[in-house]
């Protein structure tokens, strides 16, 4: 396994998309959509190039679109990625030729693997479209639903949840669907008549768990769900994947992961499973059932964004990596994905750059995995209003568009930042710099992290400034990071107890490169001494002191 994952997220329909009409609501033939062969050779280099491991390509498995599904329960005419309709197949509108379009996916694994890179996918338990059917399952494979007995509202042996006697509707015209009885929406909303806040396109699958019941669990004998979606797991594992981001993977029963993640790595032993989770107080438990890594949304996230948004005090960073003790190298840390707004929309900081000191801190304080989005790394603003997706700082995932920055990068395929703006190359040579530090790093990979902002006196300020050291043996780290919006010249004291905990040594006449620009400084590294440094605004430093 790989010490510290370095994984970049993108969209095959954003990504190789490079037609510039952007039409509001606009058509697939409209304004375009990328396919998997526009992810070459050239693309997966600069990935690499630009320090990642591992690809995240999101919304592979095919999903409820407007050309094939009833438009009321589709969200835009893209459709959402989480919305699947067959597991066994991926989105027809990533192909060249649809006819071949698993072939042509399977090319881009191949092709992903020959760069060096690891391949992620979506895996979505807890629900799918309201429209759900395989068409391409193997042959011998019972569909999803398929000998359920839907005057139950509740059976182990049904893989969907029941409203007998109720009909689905909604505030809505949906002429040309039914469904009766209905089913349970994915948001766990046990009514026929979901709201447009509600997961309204989604069904919940059923894991054996009696909502009704007062959610007791009935998993002897094991659920059909439980079998199938692991036989899930196993298909898109043997076409070579190596590994799955779980989608919203605590409203799955966790019982369920430690069954089928024993099953996937029983044949696939390094095969990574990613969750999606958000109550820390269930963090232990989906570990414990196998899980390498778990998202730090409500921590390391928020606060990053906190401290750089919101003017909340640097110092508390300390708190967001100490609550999580021995689980610490387990929790992925990020500062954009689909799910949230850009660092460079209006509702963020307005201006990627600012966001350059969290950034350090995700990618260089400890071992865990680090996670940019595409486009983060060119300032993606994401304040398009596209169509379904409103003007919300997010890039959509649910229309056909053209991401301005992503194009001007791509150059038609060339992916040589042939249209960049100057501050594009700028920041994108700043990630560059960053995330392959990170990936390469033999103290960020693997050394011991001491944090020592809490031993800094007057001449730095802990609102503004956090520092740490990252050392093995052979090399010691100092960082420093500067959320302020002005130059800063401070002074960061080490105290002895780091030297202690980490082994280090003292070196009074000492020479330190930064290892984000080159620059080179003659600096006293002794227990208990300080350091001078100048941090220019919204910037830090990765100090490599021999």
């Amino acid at each position: 396994m790989i010490n510290k994952p370095i994984i970049y997220q993108l969209f095959p329909r954003l990504f190789g998309n490079y037609n510039e009409t952007r039409k509001h609501n606009g058509s697939k033939e409209e304004n375009g959509c990328g396919r998997f062969v526009d992810i070459n050779e050239r693309a997966l280099k600069a990935i690499v190039d630009l320090g990642a491991t591992h690809v995240w390509y999101t919304g592979v498995i095919r999903h409820a679109t407007a050309a094939y599904n009833h438009p009321a329960i589709t969200k835009g005419k893209a459709g959402s990625p989480y919305a699947i309709t067959d597991y066994y197949d991926v989105d027809p509108d990533l192909a060249k030729n649809e006819a071949k379009r698993m072939q042509e996916f399977e090319a881009l694994v191949q092709r992903t693997h020959d760069a060096g890179l690891g391949v992620l996918i979506d895996f979505v338990p807890n629900h799918v479209s309201r429209e759900y059917k395989s068409l391409c399952r193997p042959a011998g494979v019972e569909d999803l639903g398929e000998k359920d007995h839907p005057e139950w509202a509740f059976s182990p042996l049904n893989n969907f949840y029941y409203l007998p006697g109720e009909r689905f509707t909604m505030d809505k015209d949906l002429q040309g669907y039914e469904e009766y009885p209905a089913k349970v929406t994915g948001n766990d909303c046990f009514t026929s008549h979901p709201g447009e806040g509600d997961w309204y396109e989604t069904v919940k699958l059923n894991y054996g768990v009696f909502y009704q019941g007062g959610r007791e669990k009935q998993f002897d004998p094991i659920p059909n769900t439980w079998i199938k979606m692991r036989d899930i797991l196993l298909f898109w594992a043997d076409k070579g994947i190596d590994g799955v981001r779980v989608d919203m993977a605590e409203m799955v029963p966790v019982e369920f992961f430690a069954w089928a993640i024993a099953a996937v790595k029983k044949k696939h032993k390094k095969f990574l499973f990613i969750g999606e989770c958000y109550d820390p107080n269930q963090y232990d438990s989906y570990l414990a059932a196998g899980f390498d890594y778990l998202y730090d949304k409500v921590g390391m996230y928020d606060y990053l964004r906190g401290v750089t948004s919101k003017s909340w005090p640097a110092k508390g960073i300390t708190d967001q990596w100490m609550q999580h003790g021995d689980r610490l190298n387990h929790m992925l840390y990020f500062l954009e994905n689909h799910d949230e707004q850009r660092v460079a929309s209006g509702f963020f900081c307005g201006d990627g750059r600012c966001a350059e000191p969290a950034m350090i801190v995700a990618a260089t304080l400890n071992q865990c995995p680090v996670m940019i989005y595409s486009g983060q790394e060119l300032g993606e603003r994401g304040m398009d209003m596209e169509g379904f997706s409103g003007m919300d700082g997010r890039t959509t995932i649910f229309d056909y568009w053209g991401v301005k920055s992503l194009q001007a990068w791509a150059n038609k395929g060339k992916f040589d930042g042939g249209k960049m703006t100057d501050a594009q190359r700028e920041l994108r040579a700043f990630y560059q710099r960053l995330l392959t530090l990170a990936r390469d790093d033999k103290a960020i990979q693997k050394g011991k992290m001491y944090d020592i902002t809490y031993a800094q006196g007057e001449d730095f300020d802990k609102n503004k400034q956090f520092a740490f050291i990252r050392h093995t043996k052979g090399e010691t780290l100092l960082v420093v990071v500067n959320f302020h919006d002005r130059e800063q010249r401070i002074k960061v004291r080490v105290p002895n107890d780091a030297f202690v905990y980490l082994g280090m040594d003292e070196s009074p006449k000492a020479t330190a490169t930064d290892l984000l620009r080159g620059e080179k400084i003659p600096l006293a590294l002794t227990a208990d001494g300080t350091i001078e440094l100048t941090l220019q605004a919204w910037k830090g430093v990765v100090l490599k002191i021999r």
